[in-house]
This record gives C-alpha cells, sequence and structure tokens, in this order.
C-alpha cells in the first residue's frame, strides 16, 4: 500500500473524530492535529492541513505550506482521496473572500494593516508587502506574509505565478508605484 492510501485509511478510521472536533476543547484539538500532521508527514515531510467550519460539509485543506517540491505530494494525495460525503477536500490553501485576519505563534495581522506594491521583471509579477510590525529576520512575520497572500491569492498561484516577493516595514520606500491594502476590492481576482 503506498503513503497516499495509507493517510486515507487512516483518515476514513478517524474521520468521525475529525469532523466532530470541538475547537474549545484544546487538548482534544491538539491531539487530533498531532496526529492528523503526523499522518500527513508520512506522505511529506512539508505537507499541512487546515480544516473549515464544522457545518454539514466541512472543508479539508492539504497545503504543500507554500513548498513547491511538496506539491505533487499534494496533488497524489488529493486525487487518491476517497469519496466522503461530509467532506470537501481542496488541494491548496484557496484565494479567500475577504481575505482573513492571519494568527501565527501569537501575532495577529488584519490585512487591512498591510499594503503592497506590485513590480515585473518582464517575465513575471513580484510583490513587496509593507506590514506593521516586520522587522527584518523575523521569521514568524515572513511567515504570516505568505500565510496572508496565499489568502488573497491562493497558494498555487502564489507559487506558481509569482516571482519576488520581498516583505518590508511600513516606511520602507521601493521603486514601486503605490501601495494598496490586500483586502481592496480592485485587488479581487478570479
Amino acid at each position: 500500500m503506498n503513503a497516499e492510501m495509507e493517510f486515507w485509511d487512516w483518515f476514513v478510521g478517524h474521520e468521525a473524530e475529525v469532523f466532530n472536533l470541538d475547537p474549545k476543547q484544546e487538548a482534544q484539538r491538539e491531539r487530533v492535529f498531532d496526529e492528523l500532521a503526523a499522518q500527513l508527514n508520512k506522505v511529506h515531510r512539508e505537507l499541512s492541513f487546515e480544516l473549515g467550519p464544522n457545518n454539514a460539509r466541512r472543508e479539508f485543506v492539504i497545503s504543500a505550506s507554500g513548498m513547491r517540491e511538496a506539491f505533487p505530494s499534494v496533488i497524489s494525495l488529493v486525487a487518491a482521496a476517497p469519496t466522503l460525503p461530509r467532506w470537501q477536500i481542496t488541494a491548496f490553501r484557496p484565494r479567500r473572500n475577504p481575505v482573513n485576519v492571519v494568527e501565527y505563534k501569537g501575532k495577529r495581522i488584519d490585512p487591512k494593516n498591510v499594503q503592497f506594491t506590485l513590480f515585473s521583471d518582464g517575465k513575471t509579477a513580484g510583490v513587496h508587502l509593507f506590514i506593521a510590525g516586520y522587522t527584518e529576520g523575523d521569521t514568524d512575520m515572513k511567515t504570516i506574509g505568505y500565510l496572508l497572500l496565499d489568502e488573497a491569492l491562493g497558494e498555487y498561484d502564489v507559487e506558481s505565478r509569482l516571482g519576488l516577493i520581498a516583505m518590508h516595514s511600513p516606511n520602507t520606500r521601493t521603486d514601486g508605484n503605490g501601495t494598496r491594502s490586500l483586502n481592496c476590492p480592485s485587488n479581487s481576482t478570479n
């Protein structure tokens, strides 16, 4: 049996527990999340997940954690998914509208407080993100920046269609031609 089938066998065996997970029960949530992450990591060490709200159908997002080398594993794992009536299985973090607030390791950034400029090198688009509280070398804020881009554009497009992604504090000057908020309606594309 391959790693994808082993994962789905595990998931089907724990489907009710994952589906009915109560986010307020911290110990249970952490245990289930750790088990789920360990099972995904058997497929590829960079795979991660997101669970949507507990509705009649719950979304299960399988992410490459922004690592392009993990894309084939996401694609093959989603392709191998069995039919699960209560689940919508999604490959890669999807574009969200509106862009959600991102919380990571005790830091919280509202997309209304993030500005950006776009630029082109003649082949691909690039982006400068200006994030309140960002300092050079702050890997947690850099992770938040990438998660915000995933929210705005979708993980697949961020990794496959953007070139340079640079993050700065809000007072940094670039050669860009103006900035906009990440959740500015004129930036929404489908």
